[in-house]
């Protein structure tokens, strides 16, 4: 059955339009037949489907049901033939993000990751890249011998928050690129950001594709765009060539599950039988099908449930609200318009500046967590951030009042006196110069060597200091005094942390021996 649906209610008269009937889930459903079969399963998975001997305690751990929807790939009438209900299940997901194709993932986006980067690498070896691109994909560079340059996101330094990367940084990169005799064969961006800014994703398609270079958009924390009318587009329909999905993240599936969508772009026939064959190296053999199947559930559930999502619109909308009656918090999106990069607000992510609190945000969170069982996303010094899943609506009248009471307590009445949050965190330091490629970088002979006599040596690892969380040293780069002097204050920092580093206070670094 086709459907056409056009909502001009929607900004700019956003065209919502599905080709395929959404409201359906035939992958799931064809689990769901064969698990109501009294069938009788010598193979794997070792538990049988049933709670049946030592499965007994599988079973009254996660329940006799998803014991006996765990079922092994390649059967027949689920997803051996070329028209499988998983097939199918794979083309009512491409045509719910507007993707030519899309490949559901078991290992997450960071496997999305992994496999963009092995793929690329048949276009050509030089890539350039956010500098605050997710590990993984710098996992991926290592493991494709890819040739990296970087373009820095804008930086929010009060706050200590990395942002995105506007139109006109990534023309000056890619031109900068050219100018050296490497033009750059992919661009990979991140968009949303872990605090809801969103990039200009068609002006950054249009000018990687006037340098002759696909857009790779990492949209992790964004599977839920497109789905309503009051959130950003699917980065697939704005131009962008690849797009990670963290599914799982916002959009409602079981964790570790994820999606990689394929644009109609000029690079698509280029793309797919890349991306394809990559797959075969990052894929599992035994992919989850229960992880398959709450990808299918949580499309369906999405492309259908608009009501919902606006529903879950409208509890951040409130959360805000209550939020602007207490002039010692403030919503931190009321400030994006300061940024050239960021286009957009993902309004499911409410990051709240506590800095008129005098109180760490650091310090909040783990309260409401040990206190009173309240989990938010992640805190930096100065902000929470809540995240309110697509088609979630939680009491956030519970929550601002518990958040209050927290803010009142006499404890945090004292943390206030004592000065516990940090606003001005030390500027970022440029890169150091990259002496050799970040592939022979990391499997180089390495030792470790005193802080003081790092400076001038080539790294091994990779190091991000958090906040930001933007990678201050690659594999492969020459470690600056400015890097080193950073990495060092902000680890001695109440609340700062390297990730990479081969200790805490980063005393020592990993280099390339001698």
């Amino acid at each position: 059955m086709l459907e056409s649906l056009t909502d001009t209610s929607a900004p700019q008269n956003r065209l919502r339009r599905y080709r395929l009937n959404q409201d359906r889930s035939p992958y799931s459903d064809a689990l769901r037949a064969l698990a109501s079969r009294d069938s009788i399963k010598l193979m794997v998975p070792g538990h049988g489907g049933t709670d049946d001997g030592i499965s007994d305690m599988l079973t009254d751990f996660i329940g006799e049901k998803a014991v006996s929807l765990d079922v092994p790939m390649l059967l027949e009438g689920i997803d051996l033939e070329d028209d499988s209900p998983f097939s199918d299940s794979l083309a009512l997901a491409a045509d719910a993000w507007g993707a030519r194709r899309t490949w559901f993932l078991t290992n997450g986006a960071s496997q999305a990751n992994r496999t963009v980067a092995l793929a690329v690498a048949g276009l050509g070896e030089n890539v350039i890249a956010q500098r605050s691109a997710h590990s993984s994909f710098s996992d991926g560079v290592v493991l494709a011998g890819l040739h990296p340059s970087y373009v820095l996101p804008s930086v929010d330094a009060v706050n200590g928050i990395a942002h995105g990367v506007s139109v006109a940084a990534l023309d000056a990169a890619l031109g900068l690129a050219e100018d050296e005799g490497r033009p750059a064969s992919a661009v990979y961006i991140v968009s949303p950001s872990y605090f809801g800014s969103v990039a200009d994703v068609r002006g950054l398609s249009e000018v990687a594709h006037a340098h002759e270079a696909p857009l790779i958009v990492d949209g992790a924390w964004g599977p839920h765009f497109g789905f309503h009318p009051s959130l950003p587009e699917s980065p697939t329909r704005l131009g962008a060539d690849l797009v990670v999905s963290s599914t799982h993240k916002l959009a409602g599936s079981l964790t570790q599950s994820a999606m990689l969508h394929l644009g109609e772009g000029p690079f698509a026939e280029a793309l797919e039988p890349l991306i394809t064959r990559a797959m075969t190296m990052t894929a599992s053999t035994s992919s989850s099908a229960l992880l398959m199947g709450s990808l299918d559930i949580a499309r369906r559930a999405l492309a259908t449930g608009e009501d919902r999502i606006g529903r879950s619109i409208d509890t951040a909308l409130r959360f805000r609200e209550l939020l602007e009656t207490d002039e010692r918090f403030a919503d931190l999106g009321e400030g994006f318009d300061d940024f050239a990069d960021i286009a957009e607000t993902d309004l499911l992510r409410v990051p709240i500046d506590l800095s008129a609190t005098g109180i760490s945000a650091h310090w909040v969170r783990d309260r409401l967590i040990t206190e009173h069982d309240l989990y938010f996303e992640m805190s930096t010094d100065t902000t929470l951030v809540a995240v309110i899943g697509a088609g979630k609506s939680p009491d956030v009248d519970a929550v601002f009042a518990t958040l209050i009471a927290v803010i009142d307590s006499p404890e945090g009445r004292a943390e206030a006196v004592s000065g516990g949050a940090q606003t001005d965190f030390p500027e970022l330091p440029a890169p150091g110069r990259m002496r050799v490629r970040p592939r022979e970088g990391y499997f180089a002979a390495t030792e470790i060597v005193p802080a003081a006599e790092a400076v001038g040596r080539i790294s091994a690892d990779s190091l991000a200091a958090y906040p930001p969380g933007v990678p201050n040293v690659m594999p492969g780069e020459e470690i600056t005094a400015e890097a080193r002097d950073f990495l060092t204050a902000i680890a001695a920092s109440p609340s700062g942390f390297v990730r990479g580093a081969v200790t805490s206070s980063v005393d020592s670094f990993r280099v390339l021996r001698a």
